[in-house]
């Protein structure tokens, strides 16, 4: 077997070809670090290891030889530069971590290890995963592989162009507010954020513990329930991991649809939504209908209010955890200071970008004594509101169906100089953070610039396996999931 650019690369194929010795993980691992360094101009990766990647793959193939492989055995990822890696930098786009080493892996980077993976290396993200198009990294913005000239989505543009690419066949994203989905919808991948708790976020660099939570970047659903079958699970060293046991989301991801309800949200087709981006929802859900799903009109009457309640309580949460971040104990240190105020405040300064310390302001600023009941206790109420509407809606469908993004993927440099608008490109995906439950993004079309769209399906709480079930059944009827970039 021989892997080219020809068709897209699933995790399936790469197993099967592995497991039945028509190539190795040497020469796996060795064609992705090759496409890595053609591809360099791409920016998806800060770091990349080969010594590394090619030890592990030796280990895998001695592995497959004993007739001992695991899922994953011997197939090439990438991961997000937000898990620390042992022995590898772990920098999450920033000045301030730039030069870290962590001495442990996350429990994401451990799972998928001892599942066989190679680690190809890190993925480029805005910096401390505040961002809507990767363009907020200290190591520089990444490009669209479907067009250079615009962004990747964020935060997690890196491992999405890098599977976009075709140079690594999967990666693992974080998403607080749709940076797995946004990033998928952008560059025609599948990307899922599970329902929160369901992956461990121990070891990952906390951006607002309340929101945050990993995820696959695949190119199908198959494979995205590879991974997360992988990656979730109970974990003691992380206080919100839920003690839930973990389905085998493979199973049932060809059971029918027949007389599954869809519901769709008046508030997901309005006024903001771009026509083309519209068009190509409909034209998925006539081909839902045609496998028998019923769809239903719900209201979310509170989901329109997620963008102001998101930015209020994310970057409260992230003004509290990058404290930690002062120049003394460990990260950027400033020079030529003269005392301990100035330490803190040239470290920081220097060693966080303008959108962090945006973020930690505006947090700070919302916790203060007398703002704190007028910004955040507000905020926290209207997220309970957010859920109860979600609550009622699952009431009467199965899954909740629309757009992922407003839009298909705009050029760099085009929304850095209006914050509002960059936000508001998460306008569709943050409830789903705020309510914690799972969602998913999967491609249903190209606009007229052959850009990618976007279809978004949020499920019930753990209710991950009829997500991966509809979209899998999806794909199986469309090739969406098929098409590639043809500019890289």
């Amino acid at each position: 077997m021989t892997i080219s650019n020809a068709s897209p690369v699933t995790l399936s194929t790469l197993s099967a070809a592995l497991h039945n010795r028509e190539l190795s993980s040497v020469e796996l691992t060795t064609d992705y670090l090759n496409r890595i360094e053609r591809h360099s101009d791409l920016n998806a990766f800060i770091t990349v290891d080969p010594d590394s990647a090619l030890k592990q793959a030796e280990e895998a193939d001695r592995s497959i030889a004993t007739g001992n492989p695991g899922p994953m055995t011997g197939i090439p990822i990438a991961h997000k530069d937000i898990f620390c890696t042992q022995g590898m930098a772990t920098t999450c786009g920033s000045k301030m971590l730039e030069k870290y080493i962590s001495p442990y892996d996350a429990t994401v980077v451990e799972r998928l290890k001892q599942a066989g993976a190679v680690t190809l290396g890190k993925t480029n993200m805005d910096e401390f995963a505040m961002g809507s198009s990767n363009e907020n990294s200290f190591f520089g913005a990444v490009s669209n592989p479907w067009d250079k000239n615009r962004v990747p989505g964020g935060s997690s543009g890196g491992s999405a162009a890098a599977v976009a690419a075709g140079i690594s066949p999967a990666a693992t994203g974080t998403d607080t507010g749709g940076s797995i989905r946004q990033p998928a919808s952008f560059c025609g991948l599948t990307g899922l954020k599970p329902t929160y708790g369901r992956v461990s976020r121990w070891g990952m660099i906390a951006f607002a513990s309340s929101l945050d939570q990993a995820g696959p970047i695949t190119r199908t659903a198959e494979d995205a329930a590879i991974m997360l079958g992988i990656m979730a699970g109970f974990d003691q060293r992380d206080s919100t991991s839920v003690e839930r046991a973990v389905p085998d989301y493979r199973a049932a991801l060809d059971d029918s649809l027949d007389g599954l309800t869809i519901g769709l949200p008046r508030e997901y087709f309005d006024q903001g939504l771009d026509s083309e981006v519209g068009d190509a929802v409909e034209r998925a859900l006539h081909q839902l209908q045609s496998q028998g799903v019923r769809t239903v009109e719900i209201e979310l009457p509170n989901s329109m209010l997620g963008i102001p309640c998101y930015y209020v309580i994310a970057p409260a949460e992230a003004s509290s955890n990058l404290a930690r971040f002062d120049g003394v104990r460990y990260g950027y240190r400033a020079d030529n200071y003269q005392d301990l105020n100035e330490l803190y405040c040239r470290s920081r300064t220097e060693g966080f970008g303008p959108e962090v310390r945006r973020r930690i302001m505006i947090g700070t600023y919302a916790l203060s004594a007398g703002y704190y009941d007028a910004y955040y206790l507000k905020a926290q109420k209207l997220r309970r509101l957010i859920a109860n509407d979600f609550e009622q809606a699952f009431a009467h469908c199965d899954l909740i169906v629309g757009p992922t993004a407003p839009t298909t993927a705009f050029r760099i440099g085009a929304k850095t100089h209006d914050p509002v608008s960059m936000y508001l490109n998460d306008i569709y995906t943050n409830a789903a953070n705020l309510a914690g439950l799972p969602a998913l993004s999967i491609p249903c079309g190209l606009d007229s610039q052959n850009l990618p769209i976007g279809l978004q399906l949020v499920g019930n709480y753990f209710d991950e396996s009829r997500l991966l079930n509809v979209a899998h059944r999806f794909q199986i009827e469309s090739d969406h999931h098929l098409q590639q970039p043809t500019k890289v």
